[in-house]
């Protein structure tokens, strides 16, 4: 009898797993207009946004691309836990949220207001 090494373990491949499609309205949620972000956006032209939970880098790429029609270097991205609140005798918390912070080419602009 010939030995029998054991089991392999199926790996997942993008054509496995299927994946919830989003569409670029539904990815970026709203900008995140603060005196950081300012900062950020003048000197590093770099702009904050908040984007559904589940979007991925390259789903923020496109959708920043398609809204705006600007050309995206890099994308980082942060998952941000919601805060303490208090309403009267009750605790809680505000709800998880996802922030991406994307860069742009030089020769591009976003212009909020």
């Amino acid at each position: 009898m010939p030995k029998v090494k054991g089991k392999r373990k199926k790996r997942h491949t993008a054509s496995t797993v299927t994946r919830i499609t989003l569409q670029p309205h539904q990815v970026i949620l709203r900008p995140l207009v603060t005196e950081k972000g300012m900062h950020r956006s003048t000197r590093y032209n770099a702009y904050a946004f908040e984007v559904n939970r589940l979007a991925t880098k390259v789903d923020v790429r496109r959708a920043v691309e398609d809204l705006f029609n600007v050309k995206v270097e890099s994308v980082r991205t942060q998952n941000r836990r919601g805060k303490p609140r208090r309403s009267r005798f009750r605790y809680g918390y505000t709800k998880d949220w996802k922030k991406a912070v994307v860069k742009l080419n030089a020769e591009y602009r976003i212009d909020f207001f």
